[in-house]
């Protein structure tokens, strides 16, 4: 099945464009991290304490905030929890900081939050608090092994492409990867949403996920530049990413619509697992047509400026 049977797009041609929609949101991304909401990471990571609070009806976060302040609670986090459909629920969750999620200090935050509760909403206003508690050093250690798990993965695949293609194409699939990793990143940054454990996972799975659809475009290449010695790379590119286009649209456009529906019926459980997906699907199919390829087309240029006009090697080809 095939939906773009004779497609003929200059894909090449548009890469300023690309160029500029891929700074818009790398640069808003990073803006965000460095000077505004920073990265949100959830408890799992800075550590604290974290409350679910079930209110029989849904609740004024202002109201809430009031009635902590008031307690002498300081340097608390607010979040309402959304429904199945994104709609917001009945349920809050009060975040502390760190320093209570210690073994001396955190029934003292949590029955200080309790008190502050009781003493606004009355016990038939809410139900049980459920409470969450990750220590310091944990978070520190779940920190670290996220980055190496994130790296690893970046290396394993590099060395991966080096050996079945080209260095090049390596380099070109791990910075379109990167690509990918930090607008999603920076998306949670600019919505202010916590990233968790599951939210790393999601955040490795669209990176395998990316780097299959580069890897098909990439083997593409390979075929047409030992078939179509004569073309010229940009040719071979813009008439290799054609080719797949339409496996390209049907892949990732199934992957999206389901975890769309994660995203929207999911539930809060799910809600920032599938929020990366879905920003990491799409970004992670424009990059393998409009980061990962133009770059190889770019290496060819730079080797020519430098009087190496040398067209970019086919690579070994694939056992049948």
């Amino acid at each position: 099945m095939e939906f773009f049977r004779s497609s003929n797009i200059d894909w090449l041609g548009k890469k300023w464009y690309f160029l500029g929609f891929s700074l818009i949101f790398s640069v808003a991304g990073v803006l965000s991290m460095l000077f505004w909401n920073h990265i949100p990471l959830g408890v799992d990571f800075r550590g604290g304490t974290q409350i679910t609070v079930p209110f029989n009806a849904p609740p004024n976060e202002d109201h809430i905030r009031q009635a902590l302040d008031k307690a002498g609670i300081r340097n608390f986090t607010i979040q309402r929890i959304s429904n199945v459909g994104g709609q917001q629920g009945n349920d809050a969750v009060i975040g502390l900081p760190i320093s209570s999620a210690t073994d001396q200090a955190h029934d003292e935050g949590v029955n200080a939050i309790e008190a502050a509760l009781n003493a606004n909403y009355h016990d038939s206003g809410y139900g049980l608090p459920s409470v969450d508690i990750v220590g310091p050093t944990a978070g520190k250690q779940l920190t670290h092994q996220a980055w190496l798990a994130t790296i690893y993965s970046l290396l394993g695949m590099l060395a991966y492409l080096w050996f079945r293609f080209e260095l090049i194409y390596g380099v070109a699939a791990v910075v379109a990867v990167f690509h990918d990793t930090l607008i999603t990143v920076g998306a949670f940054s600019l919505t202010n949403q916590e990233i968790s454990l599951t939210v790393i996972a999601a955040i490795l799975t669209l990176i395998g996920y990316s780097m299959n659809d580069t890897i098909v475009v990439f083997d593409r290449i390979r075929e047409n530049l030992a078939l179509n010695r004569r073309d010229s790379l940009s040719d071979v590119v813009n008439r290799s990413i054609n080719q797949t286009l339409s496996r390209t649209v049907l892949t990732s456009g199934l992957t999206f619509l389901t975890v769309l529906s994660l995203y929207l019926f999911g539930g809060e459980v799910l809600h920032g697992f599938s929020f990366a997906l879905v920003i990491g699907i799409l970004i992670g199919t424009y990059s393998s047509i409009a980061v990962a390829a133009p770059m190889l087309v770019a290496y060819q240029d730079w080797r020519a400026s430098r009087g190496k006009r040398v067209t970019l090697p086919a690579g070994k080809r694939a056992s049948r």
